[in-house]
């Protein structure tokens, strides 16, 4: 069983000992566990390409994605297994003052990063930061080096991955700004699978219904940061 993922932590990394894990990792082979697939098979990949691989067959789910009503044309999805706020990665000491989306729009100076596709870059634009401020990268190392370089001030993204992401390199000098509530409310992530396979997303929907919530769920994702709160929120 095909698994795609992101290095993007804490949702999904390479650790110490070369073993891909992370919180979404995690989950996806204690489903498969469950529904009896015994070969489970992380696959590294880039953003862009999480979508059109389940279309054409190169894996059978995806790491947790928003998902988007544009996204439902080309992809299925699962109930929701993690619900986050965004959040900015800057230099340490924020020096620029930002705040959210609505600073960086603010403020003709400031240069985003966001990743191929991604959702924050879709709120940036709503938001009002011009074309020609937001820096697209494939992944996020690269964008989170622009803002080490200084060659970006900015990083829109998943809070959770920032923080994870600062976590494991704290020598890069880089800090977390949660997006406000006010601004733009925690949104659900959820795996994605091919158009034609909502057979796998029905078995892998009655393991997550069982599970999330429960104290072993709990415990599992409290290892990679999430709190009693974010967990309820996909609980019900």
């Amino acid at each position: 069983m095909k698994f795609a993922y992101l290095i993007e932590p804490p949702f999904n990394y390479v650790d110490a000992t070369g073993r891909v894990t992370g919180c979404d990792v995690e989950l996806a082979r204690y489903v498969f566990a469950e529904i009896g697939i015994a070969d489970f098979e992380p696959v590294e990949t880039e953003f862009a390409e999480l979508l059109p691989g389940v279309g054409d067959g190169r894996w059978r789910m995806t790491t947790g994605l928003f998902g988007t009503d544009e996204r439902r044309k080309s992809a299925l999805f699962s109930r929701p297994i993690w619900a986050l706020p965004d959040g900015l990665l800057v230099a340490r000491g924020n020096q620029l003052g930002l705040s959210g989306y609505q600073s960086v729009a603010d403020n003709s100076d400031v240069r985003l990063a966001v990743i191929r596709d991604q959702f924050q870059h879709r709120s940036a634009v709503e938001f009002g930061v011009s074309a020609d401020r937001i820096m697209i990268f494939e992944t996020y190392t690269e964008a989170a080096q622009a803002v080490r370089e200084g060659t970006a001030d900015a990083y829109a993204s998943v809070g959770r991955a920032h923080g994870g992401f600062i976590e494991r390199n704290p020598e890069w000098g880089l800090e977390l700004i949660l997006v406000p509530n006010s601004e733009k409310p925690p949104a659900f992530g959820s795996f994605a699978f091919g158009l034609n396979d909502a057979e796998l997303l029905n078995e892998v929907d009655a393991v997550l219904s069982q599970f999330l919530g429960t104290d072993a769920h709990r415990n599992m994702v409290a290892s990679f940061g999430f709190s009693p709160t974010e967990v309820d929120m996909v609980a019900d």
